[in-house]
């Protein structure tokens, strides 16, 4: 089976995202600092303590990330969304508000014509975020 992962680029605080990240998602955080790693030699001694590669894994869940950004710089943009199907209503309910703190909420959560909770967000860290939840049993208004 082919399977998607989403790799962030942070420009010196990929350890503060991806430890909010853990804090708002759970599961197991990997960090690996440049000075931690074979490229160590090579770097200059200001990079040492970015991170090289992290990952936050929760079950099928994992977010990647890396201060490792090439001579062109970060640029952001909204042209990726990290897209989080839930699996119960607390969950998107308690996932959004931890996402959406010293962030801003775009997209409030709502029941959808497609019958699902959603809404979106932009975190903290400037990254987009969109949360479903797909409600196994709606009922029709009366």
């Amino acid at each position: 089976m082919t399977q998607i992962n989403t790799y962030l680029s942070f420009n010196g605080n990929c350890r503060e995202a991806m430890q909010f990240y853990q804090a708002c998602l759970g599961g197991e955080l990997f960090l690996q600092t440049i000075g931690e790693s074979p490229l160590s030699e090579q770097m200059p001694e200001r990079m040492k303590t970015c991170i090289l590669h992290a990952t936050v894994t929760r079950g099928a869940l994992v977010l990647m990330g890396s201060d490792m950004v090439g001579e062109q710089g970060l640029h952001k943009g909204n042209a990726v969304s990290l897209c989080l199907q839930c699996s119960s209503e607390e969950e998107i309910r308690t996932t959004y508000a931890r996402l959406a703190e010293g962030g801003a909420a775009t997209h409030p959560l709502e029941t959808t014509i497609w019958g699902a909770l959603f809404g979106g967000l932009t975190d903290k860290f400037g990254n987009h975020w969109l949360l479903n939840f797909e409600q196994t049993a709606v009922q029709p208004e009366r």
